[in-house]
C-alpha cells in the first residue's frame, strides 16, 4: 500500500507540472491572467483525480486501463518522433560521468538500476488486479491474468525503449533532472513546433496521470474500506467511500506540497519496492505450492527469491550512497 500511494503522489507531482507547463504553453502570450502556483496546480490535479476516482474495483477499470495504455503510447510516440525528427542540439554529450572510484561507478548503475525498478512499479497491483477477477475451475483468472500482463508488458515497451533510445540520441545529458523527455522537448524544440501539438502531449499525459492515479490509489482505497467493512460487518456506504477517497487525496496532495523532492528519491522507493517483482513471488510459490525441500524448484525460487531480496539491498545502499555523497535539492513546501 505504501507504493501504491507514494505512486499517487508522484503522479500529482507530474500531473500538476504538465498541467502548468500546459497553461504556459498555450497561454503564455495570450492571457491576460496570472497563472496558478504550482501547488495551485497539484490542487487542480488532485480536485480532477478524487471526481474520477469512484469506481468500486480494480476488476470495473478496464476501460480506465485502457485509456491510460492509449494516451501513454500515444505521447511517447509522439514525443520521440519529433525528438528524433528535429535533430541533434548543439551542447548534446554522451560521456559518461568520470568517477574517481570502481565503488562510485558500481553504486551509480545500481542508482539507475534502482530508477528503472521504479519506472515498473505497477507489479504490486498485479495481485490485487487478479483477486477482483471472476475465476471458476474451467476458466481460472490466471489465465486471463497472464494474457493481461502480456499485453501490458508489450505496451509498457512500446512506450519505453523507444523513447529512452529516441531521447538520448537527440538529448544525451541535457535532459532536465526530475523532468523528463517533454521538458527537454519545450526547450531545446519548442520553437519550431506548433503549440496546438506542444499542447496535445500535455493533455494527454494529464489524462494518463488521471487514469493511473485511479488504478494506483485502489488498493489503498479497498485497504481503508476492508478497515471500516470488518469492524461493521457491513457494506461500506457509498458517502463513506467518496469520503475516504476525499481523505486520501488530500493526504496526498499534501506529501506532493509538503515534500516535492520526492522524485528524486525514485531510485530509493524502486529499490525498497523490487522484492515484489523478485522475491515474494518465488517464496509466496513456495509457500503454496509446498515443493520437495531442496528439489530443483525449490532451489531455483529460493536462489531467485533470497537474489531479489539481496539486490533490493543492494540498490537501497546504492541511492542512500547517492544522496550522502552527492545530495538532493531538499526544499519543503516549496515545489518548482
Amino acid at each position: 500500500m505504501y507504493l501504491s500511494g507514494g505512486t499517487c503522489v508522484v503522479l500529482i507531482m507530474i500531473g500538476g507540472g504538465t498541467m502548468k507547463l500546459f497553461f504556459k504553453i498555450i497561454c503564455v502570450d495570450t492571457c491576460n491572467i496570472n497563472p496558478l502556483s504550482t501547488v495551485e496546480w497539484y490542487l487542480v490535479f488532485t480536485c480532477c483525480a478524487i471526481i474520477t476516482a469512484q469506481l468500486p474495483n480494480l476488476n470495473s477499470m478496464a476501460g480506465v486501463s485502457l485509456v491510460g495504455a492509449t494516451t501513454a503510447i500515444s505521447y511517447c510516440t509522439i514525443i520521440w518522433v519529433l525528438s528524433i525528427s528535429r535533430g541533434r542540439p548543439e551542447g548534446a554529450s554522451y560521456e559518461p560521468l568520470n568517477e574517481k572510484s570502481g565503488i562510485a561507478r558500481i553504486f551509480r548503475t545500481l542508482n539507475a538500476v534502482g530508477i528503472i525498478a521504479f519506472v515498473f512499479r505497477g507489479h504490486n497491483l498485479v495481485l490485487e488486479i487478479q483477486g477482483t477477477m471472476p475465476s471458476t475451475l474451467q476458466t481460472p483468472s490466471r489465465k486471463a491474468m497472464w494474457g493481461g500482463v502480456k499485453l501490458a508488458y508489450l505496451a509498457i515497451g512500446l512506450c519505453l525503449f523507444p523513447l529512452a533510445l529516441g531521447g538520448y540520441w537527440t538529448y544525451g545529458d541535457l535532459i532536465p533532472a526530475n523532468q523528463g523527455m517533454l521538458y527537454a522537448l519545450c526547450r531545446y524544440h519548442g520553437h519550431g513546433i506548433s503549440k496546438v501539438l506542444l499542447g496535445l502531449i500535455s493533455l494527454l499525459i494529464v489524462v494518463k496521470s488521471l487514469a493511473s492515479f485511479q488504478i494506483y490509489a485502489m488498493p489503498v482505497f479497498d485497504n481503508l474500506e476492508f478497515r471500516y467493512t470488518s469492524k461493521r460487518n457491513k457494506p461500506c456506504p457509498q458517502w463513506l467511500r467518496s469520503a475516504l477517497r476525499l481523505f486520501f487525496g488530500c493526504l496526498a496532495f499534501f506529501v506532493s506540497a509538503a515534500f516535492p523532492f520526492l522524485p528524486s528519491l525514485a531510485g530509493l522507493i524502486g529499490g525498497i519496492a523490487l522484492p515484489i517483482t523478485l522475491a515474494y513471488p518465488c517464496i509466496m510459490w513456495i509457500i503454496m505450492r509446498k515443493p520437495p525441500r531442496y528439489s530443483a524448484m525449490w532451489l531455483i525460487n529460493g536462489v531467485l527469491g533470497a537474489s531479489g531480496m539481496v539486490l533490493s539491498v543492494l540498490l537501497v545502499a546504492a541511492e542512500i550512497w547517492s544522496i550522502v555523497k552527492i545530495g538532493i535539492p531538499v526544499h519543503f513546501f516549496k515545489p518548482k
